[in-house]
């Protein structure tokens, strides 16, 4: 498909076009005639009827207003009330992101708006949320973003170029096949390899934090070859399906990376956090600062139901996945209908207090590849309410103890949930008015959730977007990034602590337990997984003499602090949620892959699935490839 030669024929008259290029799969066509750029829109229909892309026309960059004078004239423009906070200027691709503290008051008018500042200045504009929290990362990332607005021109144009150029046919030579290269019979490291004749595409790239022998994907399977990988597809931030992504740039990958917006922002803040952690600690680096610019320079983020080519013979949908901001199910449909598939990621099938559950309804589905975190026959979680008050409970009795609460959690997802939660508790007086420790980096997510609304639930972007009525501003939170500010709460009252690592095996949470655990007055309560040879899980199996590498010395702890784990906040799908996305479900799949699940539980979710449903399923070993068609 010669796509550039049938716009040329089509527009006619060539004087219109100075310059046709590729962002992805969308098409620009930059143009010197200002008539052309402010009045296309009938044209540009009927050329998107019959090219089937997205098409936009933006003013050549020889042509723009200068940056400051358009900066004034933007703000004039603007309703004061909106409160433009930045903007960003990518003179290569004619682009202003005006960031704003009420994005949806210039949307409310954002025709009449974008018209004039296009006629007046001539850059088309992109709207972005300034975050309420101040957050450094946001800020770090769209900086880093424009500053090499150059090469991201010339990045997505050679995709575009690529996907454009290259010619295959589907006949009895093509096939597809996936390859599981971590998180299949186990959690952790996930990473799954997608193949045709002519593309490869890794979904997910991430590390097993409680696995020191086996920590990273298996990247030295005979069929992965990172130069010739075309794509990464991330599906959401937690280190287990990202932690190892920087890793692939420092060992020379030079592809591009998708994931939506949210998931970019929180796994460039985790990816740092894990420098920071460990060069605090003398571990092991598996990789450095570079090689999350390289990453992040690369970054290419989608939203929700876009449809977007990837490779010539493949193209990638993101849907919602319920399990924390921004996580995705990818629906990849592989040589123009020759084979579609769905892998979940993590996910979640129940709506919580900021997500709607997980999607199940798509166009085609031929393979299923789903996790089975909680997939055994025993894996029921009690109701979200009994969970509720159970927590509740155990908060109040230890409160009126005088002692302290320690919730570990996960950076994204849990500790907002829970926020959420005590947040509403004490805003209707159910629970007495005790600080919320929110610490270090959990702040730093939770400011990257203010930006984001539109990845949540009606009624908690509702309340973000109503500004003064945000629960993530509440004056219940304090927020600690220092070991000073973390003994000055030790030392007072009673406190409920919210804090990484949710298992217990680094972060600040062990600094925590470790001041904690010895004091009966106190409650340690788990809400999350807690992978095999953690703290967590040894607690949760019973341990209570415990020896912790403790500020550099290896310390004995007899635990006294009560100890609880609930299940009913998990992110992931319980065994019945499982069940009801199966059977939900549609159109129905002829294949189910089951992954990212110990062992045992893969094998009898994926026996109850094939009884059940009466289709195929398959439990992969890892380096097991399955060719699908």
């Amino acid at each position: 498909m010669d796509i550039k030669k049938d716009i040329l024929e089509f527009i006619d008259d060539r004087s219109l076009v100075e310059d046709i290029n590729f962002e992805i799969s969308n098409v620009i066509i930059y143009t010197k005639n200002r008539n052309f750029f402010l009045n296309n829109s009938d044209l540009i229909k009927a050329l998107v009827s019959k090219e089937k892309k997205r098409i936009e026309v933006r003013l050549e960059p020889s042509l723009l207003m200068g940056e400051k004078e358009a900066e004034v004239e933007i703000r004039k423009i603007a309703p004061p009330e909106a409160e433009i906070k930045e903007m960003w200027f990518d003179k290569e691709r004619s682009l202003v992101s005006v960031e704003l503290v009420r994005s949806e008051l210039m949307l409310a008018n954002k025709k009449e708006a974008i018209s004039q500042i296009k006629e007046r200045t001539g850059w088309s504009v992109l709207l972005s949320r300034a975050p309420l929290i101040k957050s450094d990362i946001v800020r770090a990332v769209r900086e880093m973003l424009y500053a090499n607005s150059k090469f991201r021109r010339k990045m997505l144009n050679e995709i575009g170029e690529k996907i454009y150029n290259s010619k295959f046919n589907v006949d009895d030579r093509y096939w597809t096949r996936i390859s599981a290269l971590g998180a299949f019979r186990h959690v952790g490291r996930s990473a799954v390899l997608v193949q045709t004749p002519i593309s490869s595409v890794l979904m997910d790239c991430g590390i097993d934090v409680s696995n020191s022998r086996e920590p990273v994907p298996r990247i030295d399977a005979p069929e992965f070859d990172l130069s010739k990988l075309d794509a990464v597809v991330i599906t959401h931030s937690h280190l287990d399906h990202c932690g190892f992504l920087p890793a692939l740039y420092k060992y020379g990958y030079k592809g591009p990376v998708y994931s939506t917006a949210p998931t970019r922002d929180v796994m460039t803040l985790l990816h740092l956090d894990y420098i920071s952690l460990a060069n605090k600690t003398n571990g092991k680096l598996l990789f450095g600062l570079d090689d999350v610019k390289e990453m992040l320079k690369r970054s290419i983020t989608l939203p929700f139901h876009e449809v977007t080519d990837i490779t010539p013979d493949m193209r990638i949908t993101m849907h919602n996945a319920g399990h924390i901001l921004g996580s995705a199910m990818v629906h990849m449909n592989i040589g123009n209908g020759f084979h579609n598939l769905i892998y979940t990621g993590d996910f979640k099938y129940a709506n919580s207090k900021t997500l709607n559950k997980a999607e199940t309804q798509f166009d085609r589905v031929e393979t299923l590849i789903m996790e089975s975190t909680y997939g055994g026959d025993n894996d029921y979680q009690p109701k979200k309410e009994e969970a509720e008050d159970f927590f509740l409970d155990i908060i109040k009795k230890t409160v009126a103890d005088r002692g302290k609460v320690l919730v570990p959690v996960l950076g994204v997802g849990r500790a907002q949930e829970i926020m959420l939660m005590i947040e509403e508790w004490q805003r209707y007086g159910v629970l007495p008015e005790v600080p919320v420790v929110v610490d270090g980096m959990l702040w730093d997510v939770t400011a990257i959730y203010t930006v984001y609304p539109e990845f949540m639930n009606t009624q908690t972007k509702n309340r973000i977007i109503g500004y003064n009525n945000n629960p993530f501003l509440s004056p219940i939170f304090k927020h600690t990034v220092s070991e000073e500010e973390r003994q000055q709460i030790l030392s007072e009252g009673p406190a409920i602590i919210l804090a990484t690592s949710g298992m217990l095996n680094g972060g600040p949470s062990v600094s925590y337990f470790a001041n904690m655990c010895e004091d009966a007055k106190n409650s340690i309560i788990m809400v999350s997984y807690q992978g095999v040879g953690t703290l967590g899980r040894t607690l949760q199996n019973g341990g209570r003499e415990i020896d912790i590498d403790f500020n550099g010395k290896n310390r004995h702890f007899s635990v006294n602090a009560l100890i609880y784990s609930i299940e009913g906040f998990s992110g992931h799908s319980d065994r019945g949620e499982l069940e009801r996305f199966v059977n939900d479900l549609r159109p129905k799949p002829r294949r189910v892959v089951v992954n990212h699940g110990e062992e045992g539980k893969t094998l009898e979710l994926s026996r109850f699935v094939r009884k059940r449903f009466r289709v195929d399923t398959q439990v992969p070993h890892v380096l097991d490839a399955l060719r699908l068609k």
